[in-house]
């Protein structure tokens, strides 16, 4: 597959921007890049000067889950705050409570219709937590469900196990009790499962204190399991500094972040992951520290976190306008934050970029440059995909 006449955007050193290229596809692979003059010989694909990304990756997601949140979007906005929801039943419980009841085929179901909306962006990687189910049996049936996914849709899937979530309300007297379960039982059949490729846990005082995931994360280490998190959101307990210590690949949300764990972040090359969406849905008021995260060399990842209660976002050019209008990234830093560095967070070194021997995963836009993917609201211009080397959507002439 040999596409020629394009705009190139290939994500190495910025937009890596090089107009009139072309591309050459061969077994899952970029085999060849440069300009179209000096395109291999073979029968071309002419792509009418049109775009070329890589394949966008929604790095942070809770796709699979039960039930729905809509009315607690109408209470915060009566005023009552997430925290209270939380402590009242709602929030992530009300969630635990869904999921738990529905079966692996109702999970699969709801998944897919949520996950379709970001494939027609694009997405050709996603990654999609647990956190939903909060004991053994439900951990294990929702990273299968996600896992399962890929079977369904031309995309990649990676999992992260959740199980340091929030607390199950069947456990509220017993905290210790419920993070033996989630350290001695259930990470060692993830990892004997191979079920998940990551850990995260949710670090804030309404869920669990810096030690506490550092214990989990002391096991999953121990497992050969990597580490991300979720921290700093609503205040600042410095997990993101202990996350960093663990060489975490990323620190998610970060509103809260100081200039000790900005500086724990570039020692430790963990990426910060900013989730505009959260922001948004909460109106939270503190953005996290975008330019002191610039002058340290922080690479910034951006992603949906799609999840039923605080970002139901199901669209990643959404998120990539948001984390510029809300946090003022340049459109630029937009697009690195869901390809080059969003792979980057996963831990992927062969994607993300468009270059001679990664995966041929690409998305052709009917846009003339990258600044236009960050730019509207509501205008999918989508042309194309291929993902793994093969056309899965669209039309490249």
């Amino acid at each position: 597959m040999l596409l020629t006449n394009l705009t190139l955007a290939t994500m190495t050193g910025g937009y890596g921007l090089m107009p009139n290229a072309a591309v050459l596809v061969e077994d899952g692979l970029t085999r060849w890049v440069g300009p179209a003059a000096d395109a291999p010989k073979g029968k071309a694909i002419d792509c009418g000067g049109r775009l070329l990304t890589p394949g966008l990756i929604d790095c942070h997601t809770h796709l699979v889950y039960g039930g729905n949140r809509a009315n607690e979007f109408e209470l915060r906005l009566t005023g009552v705050p997430y925290a209270e929801i939380a402590k009242a039943g709602g929030g992530i419980m009300a969630t635990v409570r869904a999921t738990r009841s529905s079966s692996d085929e109702e999970l699969a179901e709801s998944a897919l219709k949520r996950l379709d909306s970001l494939l027609a962006e694009g997405v050709t990687t996603i990654e999609i937590k647990s956190g939903y189910g909060l004991d053994h049996d439900t951990e294990l049936r929702m990273l299968k469900v996600a896992k399962a996914l890929e079977k369904e849709r031309p995309v990649s899937v990676t999992t992260t196990y959740l199980g340091a979530h929030a607390l199950p309300p069947e456990f509220k007297e017993k905290r210790e009790e419920y993070l033996n379960i989630v350290k001695n039982r259930v990470l060692p059949e993830v990892s004997r499962l191979k079920a998940a490729d990551a850990v995260d846990a949710f670090c804030e005082g309404i869920a669990f204190s810096v030690e506490e995931v550092e214990s989990v994360f002391e096991v999953a280490k121990k497992l050969g399991l990597p580490v991300k998190l979720h921290a700093e959101q609503l205040s600042n307990l410095g997990g993101s500094a202990m996350a960093a210590r663990h060489g975490a690949l990323s620190a998610d949300h970060i509103e809260y972040l100081d200039e000790a764990g900005v500086e724990a972040l570039a020692a430790a090359g963990t990426v910060a992951v900013l989730l505009p969406g959260a922001f948004y849905y909460l109106r939270e008021k503190q953005a996290p520290p975008v330019e002191a995260l610039r002058k340290a060399g922080v690479p910034m990842a951006v992603a949906t976190d799609l999840n039923p209660g605080t970002s139901p976002i199901h669209s990643v050019l959404t998120a990539m306008n948001m984390a510029c209008v809300l946090f003022g990234l340049t459109p630029e830093e937009a697009l690195l934050g869901v390809t080059a560095n969003a792979a980057r967070a996963l831990g992927f070194k062969d994607r993300g970029r468009i270059a001679p021997g990664l995966r041929a995963d690409l998305a052709l836009w009917d846009v003339p440059r990258p600044g236009d993917l960050a730019y509207p609201l509501g205008f999918n211009p989508l042309a194309a995909v291929i993902q793994n080397g093969r056309l899965v959507r669209g039309d490249l002439a």
